[in-house]
């Protein structure tokens, strides 16, 4: 496959639509694992991941039962599948949140499983309640899976990233308050209280996940009127060390965004490379040594050796 292929365009605007309410539909989706999956630090248990077809929470507990919701972004269907053995589907269309939410719950009610969230998506500057959400409607069947297919890749680049890592680490995760994807490492030590200030979005929530001193790593979609409103892939350290806006990082595409406080490497640079996963992985690794460096960090006893980078063929 071409590089097209594999790292598609996806320019916001053009699916600006879509995006909102795919959003929306990950954030009721993912609402119910924070409801029912027991508490995890740096709220672990709450996020979503990359598969072979879309995205899933992976198994949810009910009771003396499990269940899994997974987005099929390829058939465009919602599937809901049960440790009994009772699977029930949604098809992914364009019609409003109202009616996905409604239809949602029913669905689960018919599997036994009883939904409590609070039923206001997070993280937006408009929040608008999911049972009453008539304006995100949109649903471009193509730029979704264009828009998973480049999941898929950043999950497998930093796969690989993470895998060079021996602290602790994050897994791959897709924060649905953002909807974008990301993987963190740890210093092992405490970091000062978060100031917060996200929008819909209480303090305590972000003084949770950002208990612990780290580097993150990660793509997003984009959004208007941000600092950053096309996709981007970003690198950000909490808290961040005295340097950081002036330090030099790899590759000559990437910058550091004084508004942000995050280093950008626009996905248009990378798509379009002769070598995308060289210049992604370039700029995870500059983007943490810099910040681990000025940091402070123990990267001796938190650094894979690179000849160990790649897995061995032996076992």
């Amino acid at each position: 496959m071409s590089n097209e292929e594999v790292w598609p365009a996806l320019p916001f605007d053009e699916w600006s639509d879509t995006f909102e309410t795919l959003h929306m539909l990950t954030q009721i989706v993912g609402k119910t694992r924070l409801s029912l999956a027991p508490m995890q630090n740096h709220w672990w248990q709450v996020t979503l991941y990359v598969t072979s077809r879309g995205l899933t929470t992976s198994a949810i507990p009910y009771g003396d039962r499990t269940f899994d919701v997974e987005f099929d972004l390829v058939d465009h269907v919602l599937n809901i599948r049960t440790s009994g053995g009772a699977t029930a589907t949604l098809p992914l269309t364009a019609r409003p949140v109202a009616d996905f939410y409604r239809a949602y719950v029913a669905l689960l009610k018919s599997l036994d499983i009883d939904l409590h969230i609070w039923p206001v998506p997070c993280e937006v500057m408009e929040p608008i309640p999911f049972a009453s959400d008539t304006r995100h409607a949109a649903y471009d069947a193509d730029a979704v899976t264009r828009c998973w297919r480049i999941l898929v890749q950043v999950d497998r680049v930093l796969k690989d990233f993470r895998g060079r890592f021996i602290g602790k680490t994050s897994l791959v995760d897709v924060w649905w308050g953002a909807l974008d994807i990301a993987c963190s490492r740890f210093s092992g030590r405490r970091a000062p209280p978060h100031p917060g200030g996200f929008p819909n979005l209480a303090d305590y929530v972000t003084q949770e996940a950002a208990s612990h001193e780290y580097i993150a790593a990660g793509w997003w979609p984009g959004s208007p009127g941000s600092a950053v409103s096309e996709p981007a892939f970003y690198a950000y350290a909490y808290p961040e060390p005295p340097g950081c806006p002036t330090a030099p990082i790899r590759p000559a595409e990437a910058r550091y965004d004084s508004a942000m406080h995050e280093w950008i490497l626009p996905y248009e640079a990378v798509r379009t490379a002769a070598d995308p996963d060289a210049m992604l992985l370039e700029f995870f690794q500059s983007t943490y040594e810099v910040a681990a460096e000025l940091g402070g960090w123990d990267r001796a006893s938190l650094e894979r050796q690179p000849e160990d980078f790649q897995p061995n063929s032996r076992h």
